[in-house]
């Protein structure tokens, strides 16, 4: 049986309840879903302590789409899309490194360009070629807190809003000297719109993720944390801790402006930190003295999402490969003086995330093979899920934009 046109699709979804088969298993919808969401919106690509010196790089890729981020001679970090102006071969591989002899050199037929793309060698060309018309492209970098945002889109959505929060919030957490103390990918056999609705949920939080439900009362239903919750406020202030709430989640669509949302939530009594024996870690971040039992959440845009603790941050960057294959890439950020060893063990503060994303890998892949049913049929969201019926609304919006 032919998918339905995108509009017949749009015209049949029923308010507040999940989509339809199609979206997450047609290969045109997942296309349409790069042209017309993820490339319109800006997405964290790195933490700049990933590029230490001139010349390092590292390839980020989304969909088909593969971009270098490079530090230059001035130390600062551009953006070049990794296709060579010659005949379209990719320059650098996935792996991290440095530029040797600080350029980018074909391994086709040895165009080269220097760290800002611009082409500084060709040979046999012929007479009349221009060497300026033929940089690679580059691609707009906005850094905040030491996060290293990009977008395809062009013109670009206004990121001053997503800007001004990022810095009132991962700001406060110290993120601008940070360093990243590990990383690790999960690929998930899924459409990335499932795991982003997961991720935006805790409603499955007590069920499937017993150990992250122990420490977050966020977790649990609201009538059984109000008291918890109230105290981790009143915590904060007593540290002079002020992040502003932020709900700018799935604005884009109607004000052209990148989508924002901030939030605090408190941790469990007695737990510290998001770590396996709830304890922070040796040296703290940003302006906390000491910690407040709190965690700090914010969502830029459809795929890049942050977990800010007193002592240790998290970036989630999910990546969409094919239609039904998603990974998503976790970075472990810690104080850039922090010595492994002395202040903090790698499998003591990964361990929780780390057991996390394997569930949530597991249920995300079996919630692709129930939609994958010719029985499956859309149900109706809780009202502990406002943010996927949210990202549902917002996406339908983006997705029936022209292309």
């Amino acid at each position: 049986m032919p998918t339905p046109d995108l509009a017949t699709l749009i015209a049949r979804q029923r308010p507040g309840y999940a989509l339809q088969r199609e979206f997450y298993t047609d290969p045109a919808i997942f296309a349409a879903d790069l042209q017309r969401m993820i490339s319109r919106h800006w997405f964290c690509a790195l933490h700049a302590s990933d590029l230490k010196e001139p010349g390092d790089y590292r390839v980020v890729e989304i969909g088909p789409e593969s971009v270098i981020f490079v530090r230059n001679r001035e130390r600062e970090i551009k953006a070049l899309v990794n296709v060579c102006r010659h005949r379209g071969s990719r320059l650098c591989s996935a792996a991290p490194g440095r530029a040797q002899a600080n350029r980018f050199t074909c391994p086709y037929h040895a165009w080269s360009y220097d760290l800002d793309g611009r082409l500084i060698a060709a040979a046999a060309m012929p007479d009349g070629f221009e060497r300026e018309g033929h940089g690679l492209k580059r691609l707009p970098v906005r850094i905040v807190a030491g996060l290293v945002f990009t977008t395809f889109a062009d013109p670009a959505l206004d990121f001053s809003a997503a800007e001004a929060a990022l810095s009132q919030s991962v700001g406060v957490h110290g993120w601008e000297r940070a360093k990243v103390a590990h990383r690790r990918t999960y690929s998930i056999q899924a459409n990335w719109k499932l795991a982003i609705e997961n991720y935006m949920e805790c409603y499955h939080c007590q069920p499937a993720h017993p150990e992250f439900a122990r420490r977050h009362v966020y977790a649990r239903p609201e009538r059984d944390v109000t008291a918890l919750e109230q105290a981790g406020v009143q915590r904060a202030a007593a540290l002079g801790i002020r992040i502003p709430f932020v709900d700018g989640y799935a604005c884009a669509a109607a004000s052209g402006a990148e989508s924002i949302s901030v939030f605090r939530t408190a941790l469990d009594a007695g737990v510290d930190s998001g770590t396996s024996d709830n304890r922070a870690i040796g040296r703290l971040m940003g302006d906390f003295t000491r910690h407040d039992g709190n965690s700090t959440y914010i969502d830029v845009g459809p795929i890049s999402d942050f977990l800010a603790y007193a002592d240790h941050g998290i970036v989630y960057r999910f990546i969409p490969r094919s239609v039904l294959h998603t990974e998503m890439e976790i970075l472990w950020l810690v104080h850039e003086d922090a010595v492994e060893g002395e202040d903090y063990d790698v499998e003591r503060l990964t361990w929780l995330w780390h057991v996390t994303s394997l569930e949530d890998k597991k249920i995300v892949e079996w919630n692709q093979a129930g939609v994958g049913s010719q029985f499956f049929e859309p149900g109706p969201y809780s009202t502990r899920e406002p943010f996927p019926a949210r990202f549902v609304d917002w996406y339908l919006r983006e997705l029936a934009r022209a292309p």
